[in-house]
Order: C-alpha cells, then sequence, then structure tokens
C-alpha cells in the first residue's frame, strides 16, 4: 500500500513503524508540518501494560524506549504544608522529545519516509495518489476539522486552565501540589520523566486564573508568577517553557475532550488525539495513540485491501476494538476531569481523606487496588474513617457505625428499597415479606429499606403494591418490623404516592395500563407518564391537602408499626418528582414555573411529615437527581432539591436518578450514580445514601472513604444473596460482623475459608 500519514508526532510514527514490520513493502510517508526536533509537550506518562504491548509489536523500539524511562513508584499530595504519601504506584515517564526521536530513528531504519517543515492539505483531493491517508495531525486536526460532520464529531471544552511547563527540579514521586492563593486554589502535577527535567503543568479555575490577572499575562510573565507561586517546592529551580511562539494567554489551555463517533470514510482513517482525547490527568493520551497504531496496522495486515470494501471493513474492525478501549479511558478521565474541575468540593477534607479521594478520582484506582499498592498507608486510611466514624479502628469502611438523629446503624450498608409486587389487593403485607424482610434482616445489612408503600389506595403502583393507608396494613407490617429488630436490625419504610405511574399491571403482566380495572389518577398536570398510560387529573388544592394528610397518616402508622426511619419517596416519577421536574410539571399557578415553585408541593409534605414523625427518628428523602432528558432536572437542580429539602427537615438525601420519563437516556457504568451522590453531598453539605450498579464491598469502600456517600445501598445483589454483608464481611477476614446465633457457625466456616480466622465470641 502506499500510505500517507498527516501528522508526525507518536501515533503517525508508530503507524508507520508498524506497517513497515508487517510488510516492508508498504510505502509510506510520513508528512509533519513542524521541525523534527520541535515539540510542546514535556514528559509523557506509560504504564506497564502498555509497554508490554510495544514490545510485542516491535520489541527494537520498545528496549530504547524502556532504556530511557524515569521510574517511580510514590505519588505525594501536598496541600498547604500537609504532604500524604502513598506507593507501589509504579508510574514510568519518558521525555516527549526523546521519545519522538526514537521512533524517528527506528522508523528512517525501517524505510520509512520522513517529511518535515511541510504543510500538508487536509483534502482527500489532495491525497488521490494514496490508497490510504491516515489523519495523525493531533488534538488540532485539520482533516477532522474539514470534514468533522463526516467524523459526526463531538468536542466538548473543559472548563479549567492550565499551562504545560517544564522544570529541572528533578522530583522524587510524582506530586499533586495544591496552593492557595488570594483568587482561589492553583495546584501543579509535577513527575520526572529523565535525568535532567520534570513536567510541571499548573491548573486552576478560569475564575481563579483572571483573578490572578493570568488572563492579561505574555507567557513569560505567566511563567515567572507560576513560579512565584510554587517557589519553595521548586527549591531555586525555574519553570521552563518550549512554547515561546504562543501570545498573550494563549499558552494557557482549556483542555477539548474529543470524540469522533465515525473513525473513517473512503480511506481516510483518524489516529491518536485526532480521533479521541483523554485528559492529562490521567496520562493516557499517548498510551491511547500507540495503541490505536498497533491496531490499525493489524487490520490493514490481510490481503485484498485494494477494494474499497475490504478496506471498509477492516477500518470498521479498528474502530469498533478500539472505540471500547476509549470509551472507558474517556469515561476514567473524565471522572478525573470533574474532579479537579470541582475542588472546592473536596480541599477541605482531612488531608488523609483529601489524598484518597484525589488517587481514586477517576474509578479505574479503587479500594482493593490501593490495599496492593501500599497496604501500610491505605491501613492508616481505613484507621482514620474508622475512628472519625467513632467504631472499630480494625473494621473497614463498609462496616463503621452511621448515626443519625437518635438512630445509630451498625455498619454502611443498606438494602435498596425493590419492588416485589407480592401484597394481596388491599395493600396488605403477608407471609412473602416476613420472609423477603427477615432474611434481609438477617443478613447482616446496618439498615433494611422496604419497597414504596402507598400513603392511600390510589397512590398504588399496581394492585399487588403494599400500603399504609388504614392500621391493618400497619399491623401487618409491624410483626416485620419486631423480627427485623429481633434479628439485630434497623428497618425504613418509604411511603409515596404514584401519581401518574399508578394503575399499572405488575411487571410479570407486562407492566400495563389497567384500563377499566384500574382507579383515577392524579398528577401535577394532566399528562400521562406514557404513551398509552391513562391521562391524570391535575391536582388541584384540596387534593393536595388531602395527600399531604394521607402522607403524614402513613407516617404515624410507620412509628406504631416501629420503623426506624422513614424515607418520602420524590423520584422516579412518581407524584412529588413529578411536580418537581419540569418534564412533567407543566401548571400556569404558583406551583409550576421555575424550580422553587415546583418545589412547594413536595417540601410541603415534608414538612408535614417531620412535624409528625418523631423527633429522635432520621427522616429520608429520595431523589432522582438527574432527569437524562434535555431540559430535564441535573445535578445543580439536585443541590438546590436537597438543600430545601433538608431546610425542610431531611436528614439525609438517598440519592438516585431517571425514571421521570421514558425518554429518559442514562449514562450507565459502575457506580454510576455516585458522581450526583457525591454532588449533592459535598456541595449540600448534607449525608447521601447511594445506590446504582454497585455490586461489591470494593466499590462501597472507595465511595464512602471519597465521600461520595455516607451509606451505600444494594438492591440486586440483596435479591441474589440476602445474607450479602455478612458474606462480604467473611470476604475480608471481618469478625466484627456478628451472624444470628442460628447461622453462626456457618459465618465461621466462611471466615476459616477466607482468612482462616474465627467470628468474635
Amino acid at each position: 500500500m502506499r500510505i500517507a500519514c498527516l501528522g508526525g508526532g507518536p501515533a503517525g510514527l508508530y503507524f508507520a513503524i508498524s506497517m513497515k514490520l508487517r510488510d516492508p513493502a508498504h510505502d509510506i510517508t510520513v508528512f509533519e508540518r513542524n521541525k523534527a526536533g520541535d515539540t510542546f509537550g514535556w514528559g509523557v506518562v506509560f504504564s506497564d501494560q502498555t509497554l508490554g504491548n510495544l514490545r510485542a509489536n516491535d520489541p527494537v523500539s520498545a528496549a530504547t524506549i524502556a532504556d530511557s524511562f524515569a521510574h517511580w513508584d510514590d505519588v505525594d499530595v501536598v496541600v498547604g504544608d500537609e504532604r500524604i504519601r502513598s506507593g507501589g504506584h509504579g508510574f514510568i515517564g519518558i521525555g516527549r522529545k526523546r521519545l519522538l526521536v526514537i521512533l524517528q530513528e527506528r522508523a528512517r531504519e525501517l524505510g520509512v519516509k520522513l517529511v518535515f517543515e511541510t504543510e500538508f492539505s487536509p483534502e482527500i483531493e489532495a491525497w488521490t495518489d494514496y490508497d490510504l491517508v491516515v489523519a495523525a495531525d493531533g488534538i488540532n486536526s485539520r482533516v477532522r476539522e474539514l470534514y468533522a460532520e463526516r467524523f459526526d464529531v463531538d468536542i466538548q471544552v473543559r472548563a479549567n486552565k492550565f499551562i504545560w511547563l517544564g522544570t529541572t527540579r528533578l522530583f522524587e514521586a510524582f506530586e499533586f501540589i495544591f496552593e492557595k492563593t488570594e483568587a482561589g486554589w492553583v495546584w501543579a502535577h509535577a513527575y520526572r520523566f529523565d535525568d535532567t527535567h520534570s513536567t510541571f503543568i499548573v491548573e486552576c479555575s478560569e475564575s481563579t486564573w483572571a483573578g490572578l490577572g493570568f488572563d492579561t499575562m505574555e507567557p513569560d510573565e505567566a511563567r515567572a508568577a507560576c513560579e512565584r507561586l510554587f517557589a519553595r517546592h521548586l527549591q531555586g529551580h525555574p519553570l521552563i517553557s518550549n512554547a515561546t511562539h504562543l501570545r498573550g494567554s494563549a499558552a494557557w489551555i482549556n483542555f477539548r475532550r474529543v470524540l469522533c463517533h465515525r473513525w473513517s470514510f473512503d480511506n481516510v482513517v483518524l489516529l491518536g488525539d485526532a480521533a479521541h482525547t483523554a485528559h492529562f490527568s490521567i496520562g493516557s493520551g499517548t498510551k491511547l495513540a500507540l495503541e490505536d497504531a498497533i491496531k490499525l496496522a493489524a487490520v490493514l495486515d490481510r490481503p485484498g485491501l485494494d477494494r474499497r470494501e475490504a478496506l471498509a471493513e477492516a477500518l470498521g474492525e479498528y474502530e469498533q476494538e478500539r472505540r471500547v478501549e476509549v470509551l472507558k479511558i474517556q469515561n476514567a478521565a473524565r471522572n478525573s476531569t470533574e474532579w479537579f474541575e470541582t475542588l472546592d468540593r473536596y480541599i477541605d477534607f482531612p488531608p488523609i481523606q483529601f489524598a484518597y479521594s484525589l488517587m481514586t478520582r477517576s474509578q479505574r484506582v479503587s479500594h482493593a487496588n490501593l490495599a496492593l499498592r501500599d497496604p501500610q498507608w491505605l491501613a492508616e486510611v481505613e484507621s482514620w474513617f474508622a475512628s472519625h466514624a467513632q467504631g472499630d479502628t480494625q473494621a473497614p469502611p463498609m462496616f463503621t457505625p452511621f448515626r443519625l438523629r437518635g438512630l445509630t446503624l451498625a455498619n454502611r450498608v443498606v438494602v435498596a428499597p425493590v419492588l416485589t409486587y407480592q401484597a394481596d389487593d388491599q395493600g396488605r403485607v403477608g407471609a412473602f415479606h416476613l420472609v423477603h424482610y427477615g432474611a434481609r434482616a438477617l443478613g447482616g445489612a446496618g439498615l433494611v429499606m422496604t419497597e414504596m408503600c402507598a400513603v392511600a389506595p390510589e397512590g398504588r403502583i399496581t394492585p399487588a403494591c403494599p400500603g399504609l393507608w388504614t392500621d391493618e396494613q400497619a399491623d401487618g407490617w409491624s410483626s416485620i418490623v419486631d423480627f427485623a429488630h429481633a434479628a439485630g436490625s434497623a428497618i425504613g419504610v418509604q411511603i409515596g404516592h404514584a401519581g401518574a405511574r399508578g394503575a399499572v399491571s405488575v411487571p410479570s403482566q407486562g407492566e400495563k395500563p389497567l384500563g377499566d380495572a384500574g382507579w383515577p389518577l392524579v398528577a401535577a398536570s394532566a399528562q400521562p407518564w406514557a404513551e398509552g398510560y391513562a391521562t391524570p387529573a391535575a391536582l388541584d388544592a384540596a387534593g393536595m391537602e388531602a395527600i399531604r394528610a394521607a402522607f403524614v397518616d402513613a407516617a404515624l402508622r410507620a412509628d406504631r408499626a416501629g420503623f426506624d426511619l422513614i424515607e418520602i419517596q420524590a423520584g422516579h416519577g412518581y407524584l412529588l418528582s413529578g411536580f418537581i421536574s419540569p418534564l412533567t410539571n407543566h401548571r400556569d399557578d404558583a406551583l409550576g414555573g421555575d424550580l422553587a415553585a415546583r418545589l412547594v408541593f413536595p417540601l410541603s409534605v415534608v414538612e408535614a411529615v417531620r412535624a409528625a414523625w418523631p423527633q429522635d427518628k432520621p427522616l429520608s428523602v429520595r431523589i432522582s437527581a438527574h432527569d437524562w432528558v434535555p431540559g430535564g432536572i441535573t445535578g445543580a437542580d439536585a443541590v438546590e432539591i436537597a438543600r430545601a429539602f433538608m431546610a425542610a427537615g431531611a436528614d439525609i438525601i438517598d440519592v438516585s436518578s431517571g425514571e421521570t420519563s421514558p425518554a429518559a437516556r442514562p449514562v450507565y457504568g459502575r457506580m454510576y450514580q455516585a458522581p450526583l451522590s457525591d454532588q449533592v453531598r459535598n456541595e449540600v453539605g448534607c449525608p447521601t445514601i447511594v445506590a446504582g450498579n454497585i455490586t461489591d464491598a470494593d466499590q462501597i469502600n472507595s465511595i464512602l472513604v471519597a465521600g461520595r456517600a455516607d451509606l451505600v445501598a444494594l438492591g440486586r445483589p440483596h435479591l441474589a444473596d440476602p445474607a450479602w454483608t455478612l458474606h462480604a464481611a467473611a470476604a475480608a477476614g471481618f469478625k466484627g460482623l456478628r451472624a444470628h446465633d442460628a447461622y453462626r457457625l456457618g459465618q465461621e466456616q466462611l471466615l476459616r475459608n477466607s482468612r482462616t480466622v474465627t467470628v468474635q465470641a
């Protein structure tokens, strides 16, 4: 093949090398607009996995690269005068200029033609003599920009400002350095990459950047100002710029996250940063570029590519495989980027928790990862967390107590509210519920939550949903509560009104509107929840007063039944949620319009329930913190919603999301609602419960210690295993969670099998 590589960075060079290794007959030319020795970065970071991939692809260049690596194991987090160090992280770095020289020399050795100082055309008509055009022209790719529609480009400009500098100070660890200024916090990402230099990236919010006057400084002035800010960390060494061609504030950059929904068309294909970018705070841009190059060369190592359909198939395979890996990295990079963009949430954490939060920010490094990397440091973290919780200092975070008003939970695990659809047609619970909730109360969780109990007959979702609108229903719950208490578990009840989502069949029957077999529905507005659903009547003042009274009566019955905690369901598209979301509240009176107006009725319900509910018992409110629909509730709205509910008397916010509209398109993933809980908890300053694709103890511990939630609710894991929490304790070798006497022998065996320890007598 005759191939033109447009761009002489690591991606284009390594692709050319990889193709020549597979077939020396390929005619490959790399075109680069800059000089051979020009580079505008400093050091780049690799992982052991990436190095392994390079060795498998080209042992010769990999050996030369490895010989040039700087190695370090430690990460230092420096906040003011506090320094927190953890080890075992195993970073390797190399100067970008050195990497380019190695790849240029290897490419020439293999017969690749390198053409520098050439302004190449991005138009495909200029390259008709080539079988393949590889656009490896970086984050500012002219090829991608010219054909943005064909590549279906999505570019997101991030909020923070950063400047990429170097220094002759050789850092012995990867350092994150945070300095407080009169205009806000400024921080540096610093790491050594060879025997003479370190990378020193300075970052801050745009408001801090402007407040410090960086917006009016020339690059040399900005560099000198950064030197003064970080003088005690630089220890007399200068900061250096290799972007002297820039003028004014252009030396400062807002990171651009590039995502292309299509990576090729005809015989043109994107590679590396031209196709995608990952924020520098996780150091994966070069890794992705080199691994792109390997895969692209691999799919092109087949006969018949002179046929356009065969070439298209190969390029499609390249994109399909690489897209998965890129999206994983971009998701992690997004988490990392957002952490730095919302630094004010975390900067006042105790230093050890702040460092932990920073190191787990991307969700790629978890509690268990840190235990492998630096068990001594993590033991200090766990001891601090347990002491802060006034619990056993040997307890893993998930097994520390948590207090709300007069209720003390033995641990941080919650059995999430999950609808079971097993009540009779009078809303009464029976033997199933006693066994179901009883088993989970025996299973070790700190708190068992019931499914939503309707406050009125017309507030049910289905005819098989339980209620608390009669004393007889409360009596049925009372026996379950008594059993849970005897089993050593706290138990809470969720109360709610289905609103527009009511009068449907149970899911096993297809969750269809009941039609004539149903009941009249009410909601914030006369809008069906979904196509085919019954249209509810818009609530009037009398209807709202009746429903508010029904919530209060249900709360009083919950107290008589002995429940330890009550949760008001104000999410998931049910009645109260229907008032809150602009997707479902279209009222033109005082209860519609802006968020404050839409909250009036839900807040009145919470205030009324709080007044009736005993003062020593906690009140939770569940919210949908994101509608996942354009124009709907977002995380910023969730902060205001939570703040209002806390002021109305809530003690904790149960952060969920979605289900407010059939049009919702949630961004699913591991712990996908944890960022929403993080935002609510740390911007409002309130305790939170979080659920949402959380499946293991490692995730729970990570969420808790990083300050993203105070309690973690698991639904499906507890459906599969009622004793999930006891099993997690045994797997951790934790003997402080005592099983019921009837099951003690089984727990002892689990402990012996996992850590060869026995349960505490």
